[in-house]
């Protein structure tokens, strides 16, 4: 009697098509939420490189076309955040260096930018040394950006600099013009 309950209802059971949009929909929806989510910190992120190559290069430009005295670190800093728009708290989360270069030997560049210390935010650049005239010089700029979404997607896989941040990293070069 109990064995024909359980196999009428298992029956029935495996007839029944009712909640097959649920399945699809609990199958189907985490994923699509998670390449949107990729997607939007992706663009985000490009978004902000792009504006920080945008600042570094309208900086270098300007101590480029302007041939007086090289700007100070902190008023190239400032440049570069003026062109860089909407980086978050730039003035704190960019750091850069700037030395020059030979230009028959490319070992005096750090393969590794050095980016702004979270847990010692006032740390002295790694090395800013304004040029002579007619010197090839490098500017490497990095700024540290808190994903959007951390815990899932594109957010999760980036690699982190410096506690849960991310480093964007631009660089630029140009010659010291003789004044």
């Amino acid at each position: 009697m109990m064995m024909m309950a359980i196999s009428r209802f298992l029956r029935r059971f495996r007839r029944a098509d009712d909640g097959n949009a649920t399945v699809e929909f609990v199958l189907v929806f985490p994923v699509s939420m998670v390449l949107f989510i990729s997607a939007f910190e992706a663009g985000l992120m490009m978004t902000r490189h792009v504006m920080l190559e945008r600042g570094l290069d309208m900086a270098v430009r300007e101590v480029r076309l302007n041939t007086g005295a090289a700007p100070t670190h902190d008023q190239f800093k400032t440049m570069i955040c003026q062109g860089a728009g909407i980086i978050p708290n730039c003035m704190e989360n960019l750091k850069l260096e700037m030395r020059p270069i030979d230009p028959r030997n490319w070992s005096n560049i750090p393969s590794v930018a050095d980016c702004v210390n979270t847990d010692e935010p006032f740390q002295a650049p790694r090395n800013y040394q304004t040029g002579a005239p007619n010197q090839i010089m490098i500017v490497r700029a990095c700024s540290l950006f808190l994903p959007i979404f951390p815990g899932t997607g594109l957010g999760f896989q980036m690699p982190r600099q410096s506690g849960d941040f991310y480093a964007l990293v631009s660089m630029s070069a140009f010659v010291m013009e003789p004044i």
